[in-house]
C-alpha cells in the first residue's frame, strides 16, 4: 500500500504534523492513525475471507483479472513486442504473412474485407476499378 512512500515523504510528514499538532497532541494522533489502519486492514481481510468462504472455487475466477492487472508492474514492451511479432503460434498472421512448419513464408492470400471475396489481379493492360463517390 505504501510502497511508494520513502523516508523523505514521512519526514515531511511528521514535520507536519508537529506544526499542525503540536508536540503534545503529535503521539496521540500516530496511536489513532496506527490503529485506524489495523481496524480498516481487519475490515478488508474479513470480507475477502467471507467472500471466498461464500463463493469457493468461483472466488478465485473473480480475483484471476486483478492477478492479471498487478503482473502488468513487470511489463516489458520489448517482450510483448518480440513476442508478438516472432512467435509462430498462429499460422496466418493479421497482415496476412504465413509460414510453413519449417519457417519458411507461405504464399497467403489475405482475407477480403467484410468477407466480400477476394478480388483477382489485374491482368498487364487492364486498369483498377474506380469509384466515382470515393474521388
Amino acid at each position: 500500500m505504501f510502497e511508494n512512500v520513502g523516508w523523505a515523504e514521512i519526514l515531511v510528514l511528521v514535520v507536519a504534523g508537529l506544526f499542525i499538532l503540536g508536540p503534545e497532541r503529535l503521539p496521540e494522533a500516530a496511536r489513532w492513525l496506527g490503529s485506524a489502519i489495523k481496524q480498516v486492514r481487519d475490515y478488508a481481510t474479513g470480507a475477502r475471507d467471507h467472500l471466498r468462504k461464500e463463493l469457493g472455487p468461483e472466488f478465485d475466477q473473480l480475483q484471476q483479472p486483478l492477478n492479471d492487472l498487478r503482473g502488468l508492474r513487470d511489463f516489458n514492451p520489448k517482450r510483448a513486442i518480440t513476442r508478438t511479432l516472432f512467435s509462430d503460434d498462429e499460422p496466418v498472421k493479421p497482415n496476412g504473412y504465413a509460414t510453413t512448419a519449417n519457417g519458411t513464408p507461405a504464399s497467403v492470400t489475405p482475407p477480403a474485407p467484410n468477407g466480400a471475396a477476394p478480388q483477382k489481379p489485374l491482368g498487364s493492360n487492364e486498369r483498377p476499378p474506380i469509384d466515382p463517390d470515393a474521388t
